[in-house]
């Protein structure tokens, strides 16, 4: 039996893939190359620092270890300036009714982000108070698509992860899940989320029914 959900943050519950496309672009510009939103894609569920190596080996450049770390946080500080003005508006279609279901049938529930400013977001939407355990980028050591957020999150919550839903919208993420022994949703196109147990392109009019295809 299903006993529990974890839920990853961006893109599935808030869009602030967008919020981090701007902020990723203006360091590549910065540092002479751009950046697409194609290639932003590849970013998704990964963290800061492997999201910076990534950048910097597709286009050859080459940082010294203080270097990334001044990027990483000039990153992030252009990041949280957009983060800053999110409302609760900005909460996915069908997102709030789904966690009133689940919580409302006795399901717990869990982040699994490679954020760092997961509780910011939760909080700036108004949505900290549905969550058992939160599991976000200062917890976690090793990124997705390991699957330790994951695991750390069943942990936390006190069951199995085969007792687990993962709600993921990115590759790395369902890759996750899959490692952790824990079913998967994909939220998004089913055409990429190849691998996750079940896609759905939106919560809008989703309940408990998505939850029993896995009991």
């Amino acid at each position: 039996m299903i006993k529990a959900c974890l839920f990853d943050l961006d893109g599935v519950i808030v869009d602030t893939a967008k919020y981090h496309y701007l902020a990723w672009k203006r360091l590549c510009n910065s540092l002479g190359f751009d950046l697409t939103e194609a290639e932003n894609e590849h970013l998704k569920g990964i963290s800061r620092a492997k999201s910076l190596d990534i950048l910097l080996e597709k286009d050859g450049v080459t940082l010294s270890d203080a270097e990334k770390v001044h990027w990483m946080k000039v990153k992030n500080d252009w990041y949280l300036e957009l983060v800053e003005k999110m409302t609760a508006e900005e909460i996915l279609p069908g997102v709030r009714p789904f966690f009133e279901s689940i919580r409302g049938a006795g399901l717990l529930i869990a982040l699994g982000s490679a954020s760092k400013n997961s509780r910011l977001i939760l909080e700036k939407i108004n949505m900290m108070p549905y969550f058992d355990a939160i599991i976000d980028g200062t917890l976690v050591t090793l990124g997705k698509p390991h699957p330790e957020t994951f695991l750390l999150g069943a942990k936390a919550l006190g069951v199995l992860p085969s007792e687990c839903i993962v709600f993921e919208d990115s590759l790395a993420g369902v890759e996750a899940a899959r490692a952790g022994n824990m079913r998967s949703v994909g939220v998004g196109d089913p055409a990429i989320l190849t691998d996750a147990d079940f896609v759905i392109t939106t919560f809008e009019g989703q309940d408990l029914s998505l939850i029993n295809r896995f009991n």
